[in-house]
C-alpha cells in the first residue's frame, strides 16, 4: 500500500505543480516533510524532490586556478550558459588543492558545487575522503565526444563511476628562456635544474608531488616508484641554494618568467604557450626525462544540485564551448579529434596529443602519491622552510 499511497501523493503534486497551484518553495517544503514522514528517499518523491531542487537553483558556483584558466572560462562559457539556463555561476579561485579541500571540508555541503580538479591523484583524493559525487552520465550527452583515454582515467579510480567529467589535459615539464639557455643545453632535462651557472635564476613550483618527482629524476630513480628517498629529498635540499623561488601559481610562474626574473624553471604547458604567445622565446622540454602529464576534470562536490551540475558540464564540453576556453587557457580539450573538427590553434598548443592515445605520456599514479603523501608532505615542508 506504501508505494500505491507515495505514488499518489507524486501525481498529486506533480500535477499542482504543472497547473501553477503550488509554487516552487511550498513544493520543495511539502516535499521535505512528506519524505521525511514516510521516509522516503528515492522513488518518486525523491524523484521530484531532485527536479523541484534543480528547477529551483538559480546560481551555481565554480571554482577554478584563477588567472588565463579562469579567465577562459568567464569568457567563453559562463555568461553564455547564464543566458541559456538563466542559472548564475558564481565564480570563485584556488591555488592550492589542499587549500581547496580544507575549505570544501569546513563549509556546509552544497557551499562548493563545481570546481577544476587537476590530475587524478587530487581526483582519487576527492572521491576517497567523500567529498566527491557521481554524476549520473545520461545527463551529459557530450560525454561521448571525450578521449576514451581521458574517460578510463578517472573511471579506473572511482570503481568505473565519475565524480568529475574530463575536460583539458596538459604537462609538467621545464620552461627555459632561449636568449640564455639553448635548445641543445635543455636536452638535459630535469638535471638542468641543479646546474649551478644558473644560481639564483632558477624558480621552481611549491608542490611536494613535482619536487619529490623532478628530484627522482635527477637521481636516477623511478618518479613514481623511488626506492632511495633520502637520496630524492637530500637532492632536493641540495637543490634550494639555486632558487630563486619557489612559485605557487601559474601566474606568478608566468610573471616570474616574463620580467626574466627567473630563466629556468619546471613549469606548466598552458602558461608556457601563454608567454610564448606573447613574444617571450621560451623554450619547454615535457618529455620523459623532464616531466609528467595530467588530466583535469570538472568535478562535482557533495550537496550540490546535481542537474544543474550536469548541465553546466555539458554546457562546457559541447566543442564550440570547449575549443574557444581551449583556446584561451592554452591548454588542449578532451574531446576526442577524430569525433570533433579542432582548430589549428589547439593543435600546435605545447602537449597536443593528435592521435589521442596518449602513448608517450606519463601519468600519475594516484595510489603511489595517495600513500606517500603524508610523508612526503611532511619532508617538503621542513626543506622549504630551510631544515
Amino acid at each position: 500500500m506504501k508505494k500505491l499511497t507515495d505514488q499518489k501523493r507524486y501525481e498529486r503534486l506533480l500535477a499542482a505543480v504543472q497547473s501553477g497551484d503550488i509554487d516552487r518553495r511550498s513544493l520543495l517544503r511539502i516535499i521535505g516533510v512528506t519524505a521525511a514522514a514516510v521516509g522516503v528517499t528515492g522513488g518518486p518523491l525523491g524523484l521530484l524532490r531532485r527536479q523541484a531542487f534543480a528547477e529551483g537553483v538559480e546560481s551555481i558556483r565554480f571554482d577554478g586556478w584563477g588567472g588565463i584558466v579562469s579567465e577562459a572560462f568567464h569568457n567563453n562559457a559562463f555568461p553564455q550558459y547564464t543566458e541559456k539556463t538563466g542559472i548564475k555561476v558564481v565564480e570563485g579561485e584556488f591555488g592550492d588543492t589542499d587549500e581547496f579541500i580544507s575549505l570544501v571540508k569546513a563549509a556546509q555541503p552544497g557551499e562548493y558545487n563545481v570546481f577544476l580538479v587537476s590530475g587524478v591523484y587530487d581526483y582519487y583524493r576527492f572521491v576517497k575522503m567523500g567529498l566527491a559525487d557521481f554524476v549520473n552520465e545520461k545527463n551529459i550527452p557530450n560525454l561521448e565526444k571525450l578521449l576514451p583515454a581521458t574517460l578510463a582515467a578517472f573511471r579506473n579510480e572511482s570503481e568505473g563511476k565519475l565524480a568529475a567529467v574530463p575536460f583539458d589535459y596538459g604537462t609538467t615539464g621545464i620552461a627555459y628562456n632561449r636568449k640564455y639557455i639553448s635548445d641543445e643545453e635543455a636536452q638535459a632535462g630535469a638535471k638542468l635544474l641543479w646546474d649551478e651557472k644558473y644560481k639564483g635564476k632558477i624558480g621552481l613550483y611549491d608542490g611536494f608531488q613535482t619536487r619529490a618527482w623532478m628530484s627522482s629524476l635527477y637521481t636516477g630513480q623511478d618518479p613514481q616508484g623511488a626506492t632511495d628517498t633520502a637520496a630524492m629529498w637530500d637532492a632536493t635540499r641540495k637543490q634550494r641554494d639555486l632558487v630563486l623561488k619557489y612559485w605557487g601559481s601559474g601566474q606568478e610562474f608566468i610573471d616570474l618568467m616574463s620580467k626574466e626574473e627567473i630563466i629556468l624553471s619546471d613549469g606548466w604547458s598552458g602558461r608556457v604557450a601563454y608567454l610564448q604567445q606573447n613574444g617571450h622565446d621560451i623554450g619547454f622540454i615535457d618529455t620523459a626525462q623532464a616531466g609528467f602529464a595530467w588530466i583535469e576534470g570538472l568535478m562535482v562536490l557533495k550537496g550540490s544540485p546535481m542537474e544543474a551540475a550536469e548541465q553546466l558540464i555539458n554546457f562546457c564540453i559541447e566543442p564550440a564551448v570547449a575549443i574557444a576556453i581551449a583556446e584561451g587557457q592554452n591548454y588542449p580539450p578532451s574531446l576526442d579529434p577524430t569525433k570533433v573538427e579542432l582548430t589549428e590553434k589547439v593543435k600546435k598548443l605545447p602537449g597536443f596529443d593528435p592521435t589521442g592515445k596518449f602513448d608517450n605520456y606519463i601519468w600519475e599514479k594516484a595510489g603511489y602519491w595517495f600513500d606517500n603523501q603524508d610523508a612526503y608532505k611532511k619532508e617538503w615542508d621542513r626543506i622549504s622552510k630551510g631544515a
